[in-house]
């Protein structure tokens, strides 16, 4: 009997393992299982979780991410091969505990700070103990750990320290770390700012009185601290010190700052402010002309200080009165436009500030000297107006009227505030001309010519502006009476024909199309500030138009003119009427024939002077009364008043000077109608149809001399000769002042009007004298000078009547 024996064995174990070997294990944690088999190869590894196969593998090792809590179950393993045997047991089973990964809770004390301050932010593992964990602090613009620990505490916390933070935990057994916190930020605002003021805010003087204002913006209840170098000077709730400078001393550093009993609970630092401390100064008063004006110019004076900060300036002129001329201003220069005579003296000015005002000490004077003389030397600007554009080429030319050498160009420039020369830099010279080739702004200012030996010109004005408008007006002042043409100039020299405003004194005056203001008789009224502006272009800079009267004629030269030309025009009327009168005029030495027939002129003569004027004689239309025109009587007076004169002008006075008159004519009644007055037809009148003309000349003290008057057949004017002092003697002595010297006759060519015959009976006249006697023409003659040379006639010619 054969026996079989069975042996058997136990199939191989499956033995596995889990890594990490710690529980529980963390959501997102990675976990590796290890299928070992001993005896055999060539097997097949199956993995399971729970009773369900999850994947079978060649590979021993199965490794996978716990991704939520629903991986939390137990793992085990088996092999299986080809070949006997066949499988392995069903390994031990693994039971994995799967936890959410803790996440780390960041928190801040505040997270609103202000810089100087202290933070402190804290990191904390939810659910976890503190002492299982190490924490690690991150700022989010950077991966770098900032910190560690549980706490964070920044102090003094900066504006830089701003921003989100953030930290994590890691399991100090296992080195597993948490979820890292949510962000936290922190914003750290700068404290507030104390702003440090000084009035005045430049250098000060001993006297002065200086005042610190501290400015704290957004908060109140400040408490205000004042230092004067590294040194706390005093507290106050007032923001404002003042203090006055009593020595250089005083001269520091000075800054304040801010606190108060909440946050923040200062403020920052203010800047600090120097104080620079001088002794009381002196203004420098200058001229461009060095004092030195011409009548109808402007005249500038500068009030020059260093320091020109916030000043106000005084002026003064010297007067005879007990208190002098002021002027306060808030510019540092004063001008006189146009200056006159009566502007000429003494100036000086003074400097002011702060209230109470601070003042500086006067200036030394400086004269005005006032004059009417031409300068020697004219600066010639060219192109000749008063405003020019950046980058424009200006030649200025000193144009001499004298001998003089050595003229110069020189300029006070308003930015620079300093006198040159055209040799500084700003222009080149050749002779006396100085050629600027291209403008800036800083030559703006005053120019003139200078001589080497301190003559000077006039000044203008320079103005050089950037921008694209321009007033072209005159250089020099203008004359009274004189056009003036404005032109509103454009950069663009393409562009023509623009339409310009003219103001004048910031008052707008016309509106031109052309861009051309044209004033045709510049008058005083006219003189101003004056610019223009360009629509949608742009406006000039102002330009100050001076206007100086006319120069005046002496009066001397006027009355020569005058005289002269009259007697011209008086000298051409005596020759016409003479050459139509020849025929009927009878002349000697001593006697004027007196003519009723159209008579143009009366030529008065007094020695070999004359005087002249014209008679109209009035025209009769009744032919009726044609005989009775020659029984006219007719006289008249002309007056000659003398004003008294001094010295060498009482020559002038004598009656030798010429004089012009207007004289009107009126006729007398006839004495009787029986007497016949010689008509046109009577050729030659005898003796007793006369008619006497007495002729009185009376100047001051005369030289008289009779020359006795012959008997003749015409008619003829007997003169009388007198002196100031018989104006009232009887002039029933007509023979006896009749006889006057050849030398002291007066002509007398009188027109005698024709008049209607009155109806009535005229009376009869005194015994003695003929009614030849009552035709007499009488003409009385008196000389007024009022100034030399210039000579006021009145002539008048009366009717007398013939008494019984």
């Amino acid at each position: 009997m054969n026996w079989i024996i069975l042996l058997s064995a136990d199939l191989p174990t499956a033995t596995l393992n889990v890594n990490p070997s710690w529980s529980p294990v963390f959501t997102g944690e990675s976990v590796t299982l290890t299928c070992e088999i001993t005896d055999h190869g060539g097997w097949r590894y199956q993995w399971y979780k729970g009773s369900s196969q999850i994947t079978r593998f060649t590979s021993k090792k199965h490794t996978f991410t716990i991704s939520s809590a629903a991986d939390q179950d137990q793992y085990w393993c088996r092999g299986e091969r080809d070949n006997r045997p066949r499988s392995s047991q069903n390994s031990n089973k693994v039971t994995l505990t799967v936890r959410e990964r803790p996440k780390a809770v960041a928190s801040i004390t505040n997270n609103q700070v202000f810089d100087g301050e202290t933070v402190t932010l804290t990191c904390s593992i939810l659910g976890g103990v503190a002492s299982d964990w190490q924490y690690s602090w991150f700022k989010k613009e950077s991966s770098t750990v900032v910190s560690e620990g549980p706490m964070y505490t920044i102090s003094p916390v900066r504006e830089s320290d701003s921003g989100e933070y953030t930290c994590r935990g890691k399991e100090t057994a296992t080195s597993r770390y948490s979820k890292p916190s949510s962000a936290v930020r922190l914003t750290v605002s700068a404290l507030p700012r104390a702003t440090l003021t000084v009035d005045p805010d430049s250098t000060v003087f001993t006297g002065e009185s200086v005042t610190l204002k501290c400015e704290i913006t957004g908060y109140w209840r400040w408490r205000y601290q004042w230092y004067k170098g590294s040194s706390l000077i005093t507290t106050s709730t007032d923001k404002k010190h003042t203090f006055t400078i009593s020595s250089a001393a005083d001269q520091d550093q000075y800054w304040c700052r801010g606190e108060r009993d909440y946050r923040p609970r200062s403020s920052q630092n203010s800047t600090k402010v120097i104080l620079t401390v001088r002794e009381t100064p002196k203004p420098e008063l200058t001229s461009p002309l060095k004092g030195a004006a011409l009548i109808g110019n402007p005249v500038t004076l500068y009030c020059n200080l260093k320091q020109s900060v916030g000043w106000r300036f005084d002026w003064f002129k010297h007067t005879q009165t007990p208190e002098s001329e002021t002027t306060t201003d808030t510019h540092s220069s004063y001008t006189i436009r146009p200056v006159s005579v009566s502007d000429g003296g003494q100036y000086w000015c003074r400097a002011g500030r702060g209230d109470p005002v601070y003042y500086t000490n006067y200036s030394d004077a400086l004269w005005v000297n006032v004059t009417a003389l031409s300068p020697p030397v004219t600066l010639i600007v060219s192109p000749s107006r008063s405003q020019h554009f950046t980058t424009d080429s200006l030649s200025l030319i000193c144009e001499e009227q004298s001998n003089s050498t050595g003229w110069r160009v020189r300029r006070y420039s308003h930015s620079e505030r300093n006198v040159s020369d055209c040799s500084s830099g700003w222009g080149s010279v050749t002779g006396s001309t100085c050629n600027i080739s291209s403008h800036y702004t800083s030559h703006t200012g005053v120019y003139w010519c200078e001589s080497e030996s301190g003559g000077s010109s006039s000044a203008v004005n320079i103005t050089v502006h950037n921008g694209p408008v321009i007033l072209e007006s005159s250089v020099h002042p203008v004359t009274e009476g004189d056009p003036l043409t404005l032109h509103c100039l454009y950069r663009d020299p393409k562009s023509s024909d623009l339409t310009a405003d003219f103001y004048k004194d910031g008052l707008l005056l016309q509106n031109q199309t052309t861009g051309e203001m044209i004033i045709p008789t510049v008058s005083k009224s006219d003189e101003g500030l004056y610019h223009c502006t360009i629509p949608e272009k742009g406006k000039s800079p102002q330009s100050w138009i001076s206007v100086r009267a006319s120069p005046n004629i002496p009066p001397v030269v006027l009355a020569l003119g005058l005289s002269l030309t009259l007697f011209l025009i008086i000298m051409l009327c005596v020759f016409c009427c003479y050459k139509k009168k020849k025929k009927g005029n009878q002349k000697d030495g001593s006697v004027s024939s007196v003519q009723n027939q159209n008579p143009g002129a009366i030529p008065l003569q007094a020695g070999n002077d004359h005087i002249y004027d014209d008679v109209g004689a009035k025209e009769n239309n009744n032919t009726e009364d044609t005989e009775a025109n020659a029984s006219e009587i007719t006289y008249a007076q002309v007056k000659f008043s003398k004003k008294k004169l001094k010295g060498k002008d009482k020559e002038a006075t004598e009656p030798s000077d010429v004089t012009y008159s207007l004289i009107q004519m009126k006729t007398l009644t006839p004495c009787s109608e029986d007497e016949a007055i010689p008509g046109p037809s009577d050729a030659n009148p005898g003796p007793s149809d006369v008619v006497y003309s007495q002729i009185q000349i009376k100047p001051k003290k005369p030289k008289v001399k009779d020359v006795k008057a012959e008997p003749s057949d015409v008619t003829y004017a007997e003169i009388d000769l007198k002196d100031k002092k018989n104006l009232k003697e009887n002039e029933n002595k007509l023979q006896k002042d009749a006889d006057a010297g050849p030398s002291d006759v007066t002509y007398a060519e009188i027109d005698l009007k024709d008049k209607k015959k009155p109806k009535k009976k005229p009376p009869v006249p005194p015994k003695g004298k003929g009614c030849a006697a009552s035709n007499t023409v009488y003409s009385e003659l008196k000389q007024n000078l009022q100034r030399p040379l210039i000579f006021s006639t009145d002539l008048k010619l009366k009717q007398k009547q013939c008494h019984e």
